[in-house]
């Protein structure tokens, strides 16, 4: 009687036989690819015939089927938006590396050019004596003329007119009251001088 008790034991669990007394029917073992592909079959027809009776109800699934392709299509213009700003975002930060690394020409700047540019350097302290000071540039040179009230003035808007760049030279003609005024040579041929140096 043991023995058979055993072997039909042994039996049961090999060829899927219940082990409960009374019930004769063989069971498939879980793990099996048909039960895994009827389990999934039923979810996915479940899921399915759920998101059509969501959308296709009479009473409100023309608002739901409206709300779910608007949002799909905000997400996806955030999501081009996003693409498009992380793709300027690149080719600047390209196209800044490129200009970092290639040389820059300095182009020829035009005497009335130069001129306002160092209009702009001299007389950009709030103090500086703008109505009394005549700024003229002739081949890159450029010409200080007029009356200032103090030496310092002289020298600082001399230095100042250096600092500009195509600026090859300063003349500096002004002077303080009570001095005469620095006579300089003619513009031609101060002009002459410059281009053969």
């Amino acid at each position: 009687m043991r023995s058979t008790a055993a072997g039909c034991r042994r039996g049961a669990g090999a060829a899927g036989v219940s082990d409960r007394p009374g019930l004769g029917f063989r069971v498939k073992p879980l793990g099996s690819r048909l039960s895994m592909r009827t389990v999934l079959s039923f979810a996915l027809g479940t899921a399915t015939g759920a998101a059509a009776a969501h959308f296709l109800d009479p009473d409100s699934g023309r608002k739901r089927r409206n709300l779910a392709r608007d949002q799909a299509a905000s997400k996806a213009s955030s999501a081009a938006s996003a693409v498009s700003t992380q793709a300027h975002y690149a080719a600047g930060t390209v196209k800044g590396a490129a200009h970092a690394v290639t040389p820059h020409r300095h182009e020829e700047i035009d005497d009335a050019t130069l001129a306002d540019r160092v209009r702009s350097e001299i007389f950009r302290a709030a103090d500086a004596p703008k109505g009394s000071v005549s700024v003229d540039v002739q081949a890159g040179v450029a010409y200080l003329r007029g009356e200032v009230d103090s030496r310092d003035w002289i020298d600082r808007l001399g230095k100042d007119a250096h600092k500009v760049q195509g600026i090859d030279g300063v003349k500096n003609l002004l002077h303080v009251p009570g001095t005469p005024t620095p006579t300089a040579e003619p513009r031609s041929v101060a002009s002459e001088n410059f281009n053969q140096n």
